[in-house]
């Protein structure tokens, strides 16, 4: 791939800095990958740089081929609906330009290797006093919660897959915000199975606002319980989710990023949902979207004293 190409990684952002600092790294470790490919990111909101930033970036850098990936590990509205619009939005300022979206990352052989080993290294660190094997435990997966019903099942698929694949004596679902079953009303039902040890799954890329909640929440419920609870990291830079990325990356290079959409709300008249199908396609993301064009915040570059001015100054 040239030059004249390039590669926009489309995050959400955080409010969290170690969020927004994780996601970076990601980034970095995508460019190590990738050297002849022009690699930037942006954010939805929370965060700088915003997409049109990172795509002026690589236009005054001679990019006219975008690939845009969504960092995303599910198909909510973010991936259907806000970063669609973004990006359409973008391309037509560019006469000139063309923006490719790829898939967000979804569940593959390499996201279900890797939560094995954050399953197993949880394992690892804990004591083995009075618990059996998995026939002995529970999986709770746990995932961000949105308000589109395709979505939340693929957390459901990624519980049965894993539970059934890893040989859990019971896997469930909860989330933690948005729909339900809650986190919260997740627990005390799961204290009631059976089982000596619980393993909590966030299925989270990086860590932020609601990873931090979903382990306060086992925490404080730990505490009341007899039971042993173990939670996961989140996904973070693996080099197991590079390969992910990696893939979504080669179907958009080779033209192959066509979604399933048998289940879209947005597409179909999905129960519950018929409200949805055929709805506009515009972002919701205007009031929070970060600063434009701060340059700090490319990987690899040092911050200089003109960014701490302006952080100072909160422009």
């Amino acid at each position: 791939m040239s030059k004249q190409q390039g590669l926009l990684l489309c995050g959400h952002g955080s409010r969290d800095p170690e969020g927004t600092a994780a996601f970076r790294e990601l980034v970095a470790g995508v460019q190590g990958r990738h050297p002849d490919i022009v690699v930037d990111y942006g954010f939805l909101e929370f965060a700088h740089p915003v997409y049109a930033a990172a795509v002026e970036r690589m236009y005054q850098n001679g990019v006219r081929r975008i690939i845009a990936l969504p960092v995303m590990l599910f198909a909510g509205g973010h991936a259907k609906n806000d970063i669609p619009y973004e990006l359409n939005s973008l391309q037509r300022q560019y006469p000139d330009l063309q923006i490719v979206m790829g898939r967000h990352l979804g569940i593959t052989p390499a996201l279900l290797r890797l939560s094995k080993k954050m399953i197993e290294a949880a394992e690892a660190a804990a004591s083995a006093a009075g618990v059996g094997g998995r026939q002995d435990a529970c999986l709770l997966v746990v995932g961000r919660g949105t308000a589109d019903p395709d979505a939340n099942s693929d957390v459901a698929k990624l519980t049965r897959l894993l539970g059934e694949g890893l040989g859990f004596g019971f896997a469930t679902t909860a989330f933690i915000g948005v729909t339900t079953p809650s986190l919260k009303d997740a627990l005390p039902l799961v204290d009631r199975l059976p089982f000596r040890r619980v393993i909590v799954l966030p299925v989270f890329l990086f860590t932020g606002v609601l990873l931090k909640r979903i382990y306060q929440q086992v925490e404080e419920h730990r505490v009341t319980s007899e039971k042993e609870y173990l939670c996961t990291t989140s996904y973070g830079s693996d080099e197991l989710l590079l390969d992910a990325i990696d893939a979504r990356l080669e179907e958009a290079m080779a033209g192959n990023t066509a979604m399933n959409c048998q289940l879209c709300k947005y597409r179909e008249q999905i129960i519950g949902f018929e409200q949805d199908a055929g709805a506009v396609q515009v972002g919701h993301h205007l009031n929070v979207k970060g600063i434009l064009f701060e340059e700090e915040d490319k990987p690899g570059r040092s911050s200089g004293l003109l960014p701490a001015l302006k952080k100072i100054l909160g422009i």
